[in-house]
């Protein structure tokens, strides 16, 4: 009689399937190139957060063409904010002037700090003015500098190791289960095994 062979589970049939260890991939791969892109994306945007090639001094008056979706601050040059430092700001649909937070922006020579924040209801152009005691300079930029990077920059690095740790765990829960189905599938395997054991047909004797 010969031994009873192994059962062969084919890998196809074992679940969960193994689609799951492409999606467990493709999450860390769209995690990551998210992060990645953010953070160029982010880069690219602080080095040039503020436009210090086109200073202005106390009294002097400049016009914006600007919109409600390209927010805008105003920045003032090796000077933290104040009550001694204002600005106006006139145009069409009542424009205003806000609190832009902290943050920083830091050229070669000189730190700059947001003085305020332009808000604007409407496309069309806008006159800037500010005064402060003492000789200040003044520029425009974009709202977010090097505090509000490094918060994207955060954002960016966590996303990758988010990715990754998700589609560890994806891969290694379908590992742990599909080794559980497999066992399953061999012990449901040999107990039919046992119920039905192949048994050898007698022999018939004749008189000669």
């Amino acid at each position: 009689m010969q031994p009873f062979a192994p059962t062969r589970i084919p890998a196809n049939e074992l679940r969960p399937g193994r689609h799951w260890y492409a999606t467990a991939a493709a999450i860390a791969v769209v995690l990551t190139v998210l992060g990645v892109a953010i953070g160029v994306y982010r880069f690219n945007n602080v080095i040039d957060a503020v436009d210090t090639g086109r200073q202005f001094a106390n009294g002097d008056t400049v016009t914006l063409r600007l919109t409600p979706e390209n927010e805008k601050s105003i920045w003032i040059k090796e000077r933290g904010p104040s009550a001694a430092q204002k600005c106006s700001i006139t145009g069409q649909g009542g424009p205003g002037l806000t609190d832009p937070g902290i943050d920083v922006f830091l050229t070669r020579d000189a730190a700059w700090n947001p003085l305020y924040t332009i808000d604007v209801q409407r496309a069309g152009d806008y006159e800037v003015t500010c005064s402060s005691q003492g000789p200040s300079k003044y520029a425009i930029g974009k709202s977010g500098g090097f505090v509000a990077f490094v918060g994207w920059l955060i954002l960016a690095i966590a996303l990758p190791i988010l990715g990754v740790s998700i589609g560890a765990i994806v891969v290694l829960v379908t590992a742990i289960r599909r080794r559980r189905h497999r066992k399953r599938l061999l012990a449901a395997g040999h107990r039919s095994a046992d119920e039905h054991p192949c048994t050898q047909a007698p022999v018939s004797t004749s008189a000669q």
